[in-house]
């Protein structure tokens, strides 16, 4: 089974990354076949720039995506396990879909 979860991040002053989220799962051996990092999104207040603005230090969140493929009969696990992070701000069931074949001649 496939998950995704968004994660809060947190930045630095400077824009430099605060902390590693998805470090912060404990997780015993064999619950997790596979993990991906997905996306990352810096906070609003960098303003396109390199630094924060002064007044916007408290705005240093923002957040990134990760899937993750769980061991059948251990989703209890992880669930429990990204619950337990208090980082975790959304998590899905993420749908299988196959590969659809390509229409022959194109």
């Amino acid at each position: 089974m496939r998950y995704r979860v968004v994660y809060k991040k947190r930045f630095t002053r400077d824009g430099g990354e605060g902390d590693a989220p998805a470090s912060l799962l404990d997780l015993p051996d064999g619950v997790v076949a596979e993990a991906e990092f997905v996306e990352r999104f810096e906070p609003d207040n960098m303003h396109g720039e390199e630094d924060m603005e002064d007044d916007d230090d408290f705005l240093s969140l923002g957040s990134e995506v990760w899937e993750y493929d769980i061991i059948a009969g251990h989703e209890h696990e992880f669930k429990d396990a990204v619950l337990n992070s208090r980082m975790a701000m959304e998590m899905d069931r993420v749908e299988e879909v196959e590969d659809i074949p390509a229409i022959e001649g194109q």
